[in-house]
């Protein structure tokens, strides 16, 4: 999952209820027809922007985190590094691609399950404590930061390739240095409200159990109600989910949030049909009407290309998604491990269509206040995986699963 910091926008507010104000129905754009009415809204923190990074995957799952903070009673949760999670996914990476002779993919991206990763290896710290921005900036750009750290890693390999003797130690002490000079030293100890901690203690001290959150995905090529790999670059640290049918996963993102929990979302967002702007996703079934300029950034870390449409503005017959369908997007790599957002609320239209209100990690400067509403439709065809606390599982799911 690929790329945008802004100082937090809302500040007088912590959930999405109140940023959103319940004014029903809502729209997704000014001058929109489409009317939503709320199913299921549950609360999270101030949308924020990942900036010029392909960090997403840190933005969505910790904002994910921070709303089961909340859902565990804790009415004003900290706001989470997610710069200290990059860090730490950093040297991992670092440490596995050397392992694997450069074999594997080393870049910005990651998945949901590097969280709990880092956290149960290392911990975490408030956003307060490690704000990443080590560099002079007030907002996120690792455009200068990968490039340092990708020669690093690459000229490291040319070596590996001439090498008489072993490595030293010395090239971790330098991807170090790399990461100490961009995003700050290394996080040992700190003092946070009145009181001293670890990552690893403060870690434990919020409250989160790792081990309680799955993923789950659909595909034909993996055995139904199985664990599988996905098959996605960004998945360096091999995280499993668990494989179920394309209606089932939807039904289970609706279960999810109409019992109170939200979940962390994997997509697609290269098609014509998924507009920031317009604070909608939607697959037409005629793509022809929708007019793109301009194109997306390679790490999908802005709202990317114009598109333009009367199918944003005005319901519009969509395609009809099918397991065969969805297979073939992703054989054909035309669905591809885009971008990761958090999935808080789930809405219907005037037509009956239900549609899942996203936050994204873009900004504030959609209509919907850094929001979207995506479509049934786009969620059955794009998603990659959804990652969701197990008791959000309903339990006929689970017993498929032997969870």
């Amino acid at each position: 999952m690929k790329r945008i910091f802004l100082s937090i926008a809302l500040l007088g507010s912590l959930t999405a209820q109140a940023q959103f104000g319940y004014t029903e129905p809502v729209k997704n754009a000014e001058g929109s027809d489409y009317k939503f009415t709320k199913i299921a809204h549950l609360d999270a923190t101030p949308v924020e922007s990942q900036g010029i990074t392909g960090t997403c995957w840190s933005f969505s799952a910790l904002s994910f985190f921070e709303s089961e903070l909340i859902r565990k009673g804790t009415k004003n949760p900290d706001l989470l590094s997610e710069m200290f999670i990059v860090r730490k996914a950093y040297e991992s990476k670092a440490e596995k691609y050397v392992r694997m002779d450069g074999k594997i993919n080393f870049s910005e991206g990651g998945a949901f399950h590097d969280i709990p990763y880092v956290i149960k290896n290392y911990g975490i710290v408030p956003k307060e404590v490690y704000s990443g921005l080590g560099y002079g900036s007030e907002t996120h750009d690792h455009s200068e930061l990968f490039s340092v750290l990708n020669g690093a890693m690459k000229g490291l390999l040319e070596h590996m390739g001439h090498m008489r003797g072993g490595l030293t130690p010395s090239w971790q002490k330098a991807m170090n240095g790399i990461l100490d000079a961009y995003l700050g030293a290394d996080v040992k100890e700190f003092e946070f409200k009145g009181k001293k901690y670890t990552p690893q203690s403060y870690a434990k001290a919020i409250g989160l159990n790792m081990d309680d959150y799955v993923s789950l995905t659909s595909f034909t090529n993996h055995e139904m109600y199985k664990k599988c790999h996905l098959a996605i670059p960004d998945n360096w640290a091999w995280g499993e989910s668990y494989n179920v049918g394309m209606d089932e996963l939807f039904e289970a993102c609706e279960y999810a949030l109409k019992n109170g929990f939200t979940l962390a979302w994997g997509a697609d967002v290269s098609e014509k049909g998924f507009s920031f702007k317009n604070g909608l996703a939607i697959v037409p079934e005629d793509p022809s009407t929708i007019e793109v300029k301009g194109k997306d950034n390679k790490n999908f870390s802005d709202a990317g290309a114009d598109r333009s449409s009367n199918a944003f503005l005005t319901p519009t017959k969509e395609l009809k998604i099918t397991p065969e369908l969805r297979q073939q997007g992703y054989d054909n790599k035309t669905t591809t491990d885009d971008h990761g957002m958090h999935i808080v609320g789930i809405y219907k239209d005037q037509n009956g269509t239900k549609y899942l209100l996203v936050k994204n990690s873009w900004g504030t400067g959609n209509y919907p206040q850094g929001y979207l509403y995506v479509s049934e439709h786009y969620f059955k065809y794009k998603t990659i995986n959804i990652y969701v606390h197990k008791d959000g599982v309903s339990a006929a799911l689970k017993k498929k699963l032997g969870m």
